[in-house]
């Protein structure tokens, strides 16, 4: 039996009390429950495209925080777990990344946080692909991709794409849909940009189809009881059937 089960976060802070922000301590115990619940990590590429047998996590991060490698990592390398950053590429630089910026985390921007919007360079992203990590993409601006015209939604799929092969010096084959906002019309674009696959949120609209991948999204507020009805395999299963339904 496969049970794929993957997971999304976003910044990891011990003071940040954004939404998107996990203290690392709640996500180490998160994972450590996995782990002694016997799964074993992947990437998100190797987990949606391989369906390895036996339990499968993949942790991904949208967006690129920079906090993912000052925090995450080193949590993740004692776990024994890889992981896939999806990074919006129009704020990516070679050496140093720009402050994030778009609705929903912009209330943050010249406040006691703000340096809690700092990126990953290309540098940075390259060596976590050394490391055994996945660089995907997550547009070039992170907007609500169902919104946009036709012409913005095959740039933002395409120029990220080409901008993150190019910043990692491989191949970009996945990408995350921003706010996991999703139609068929986004899907089928995807497709024709080339993506291998690609990562949705939330689950309630997507099967296990490869192009709208369904994540568990976790939150600065889902402690440890919250989180393992999260990951449970019997509610994903049910949350999967009404879905269908």
């Amino acid at each position: 039996m496969s049970d794929v089960l993957v997971l999304c976060y976003h910044a990891l802070s011990e003071a940040w009390d954004a939404d998107l922000s996990v203290r690392p301590g709640v996500f180490e115990r998160q994972l450590e429950l996995l782990v002694s619940r016997g799964y074993r990590g992947a990437t998100f590429t190797e987990a949606v495209r391989l369906a390895p047998r036996g339990k499968t996590v993949a942790v991904t991060f949208d967006d690129g925080f920079r906090s993912v490698l000052e925090l995450a990592l080193p949590i993740l390398d004692r776990l024994e777990l890889p992981a896939t950053v999806f990074a919006v590429t129009g704020f990516a630089r070679e050496d140093e990344g720009l402050a994030l910026s778009w609705d929903g985390i912009d209330q943050w921007r010249g406040g006691p946080h703000d340096h809690e919007l700092a990126s990953l360079s290309w540098r940075e992203l390259r060596g976590l692909a050394d490391h055994g990590w996945e660089v995907g993409s997550h547009t070039c601006s992170h907007p609500h991709l169902p919104q946009v015209d036709d012409g913005r939604l095959r740039d933002e799929l395409e120029r990220s794409r080409e901008a993150c092969a190019e910043g990692m010096r491989r191949p970009c084959s996945s990408l995350a849909y921003p706010y996991g906002s999703v139609d068929a019309r986004v899907v089928q674009a995807a497709r024709d940009a080339g993506y291998d696959a690609a990562a949705a949120l939330p689950a309630r609209l997507h099967g296990r189809r490869r192009h709208e991948w369904p994540r568990a999204g976790i939150y600065h507020g889902d402690d440890l009881r919250r989180f393992g009805l999260k990951v449970s395999p019997v509610v994903r299963a049910a949350r999967r059937l009404t879905a269908l339904g």
